[in-house]
């Protein structure tokens, strides 16, 4: 079988539109604080990628927001919490995706080149498919519309298992999974592509480890700049990223490197980050 890259898997926010990953911050924030939880934007970047459900429980098992929920309503938050406030940010998101759904410079580009190498391109996201409603449609205008796409609540389990990932492969007709690369903004995604056994790669500088618009970030001076790329790639790493960048738009000569290592009977599953 060829040693060529068939299939990557790209995911949304912070990876292929809205630079800084800033949409699902703006919206849990929100419907949070109309509970009378004030939680910090470092508080909802921590499990960045999850499902909305499963990010909201984590929110309210933390500490300081579960003393908060506590001493509003004497209790401890449940399930039927949790439900409501997924209920609740739906909205909230949908409108937030729509406003922040620009592609990342060089992600249109990049999409175009694999398509010419017959590279099929799929879609997986922490996003529901409602959610996922008026992205899809605007991404399409500026160039960008994946052969398949998976949504959070379509599997039985989301990140970082890697059911999700499976069933695009699935949806995609693409195997073996060493033919595949994972590329995602969050450790959660990584972790996610780690265990589906395909390769990973990390976009450090626009996604939700620096959590800046690109406007934001060029106008932080060169060393401030390079020191919050380096703390985000560092945990792209730790997560087990094969390889990181800073963007979608420098992947190209990643994947050469991919199909080099498979030349040389490199395997996703046995090799570990690339620490330069």
């Amino acid at each position: 079988m060829s040693d060529t890259i068939r299939a990557v898997v790209f995911d949304w926010a912070g990876t292929m539109v809205d630079f800084g990953c800033c949409a699902p911050v703006r919206a849990l924030q929100s419907v949070l604080a109309e509970a009378g939880i004030q939680a910090s934007e470092a508080d909802i970047r921590r499990d960045m990628g999850m499902a909305k459900r499963a990010h909201i429980a984590r929110l309210l098992a933390m500490p300081d927001l579960a003393t908060q929920w506590q001493a509003i309503h004497g209790r401890a938050p449940g399930q039927t919490d949790i439900d409501a406030l997924h209920d609740a940010v739906e909205p909230l998101m949908i409108a937030a995706a729509a406003d922040c759904a620009e592609l990342i410079p060089g992600a249109a580009a990049t999409v175009a080149t694999l398509r010419a190498r017959d590279i099929r391109i799929g879609s997986n996201t922490g996003y529901t498919r409602a959610m996922m409603a008026a992205i899809l449609p605007q991404a399409a205008a500026q160039g960008y519309a994946p052969d398949a796409l998976v949504c959070a609540g379509e599997t039985a389990e989301g990140r970082p298992s890697p059911l999700m990932l499976w069933r695009v492969l699935v949806e995609l007709g693409i195997w073996p999974a060493a033919a595949c690369v994972k590329v995602d903004d969050a450790p959660v995604g990584i972790a996610e592509g780690r265990n589906a056994g395909v390769w990973t790669v990390g976009v450090a500088a626009s996604g939700n480890g620096v959590g800046l618009t690109a406007n934001q970030l060029a106008a932080l001076l060169p060393a401030e700049r390079s020191s919050r790329i380096a703390a985000s790639a560092a945990l792209l790493r730790e997560a087990g990223a094969h390889v990181v960048i800073d963007s979608v738009a420098d992947l190209l000569p990643v994947l050469d490197e991919i199909e080099a290592l498979r030349q040389a009977g490199g395997d996703p599953t046995s090799l570990v980050s690339r620490r330069d």
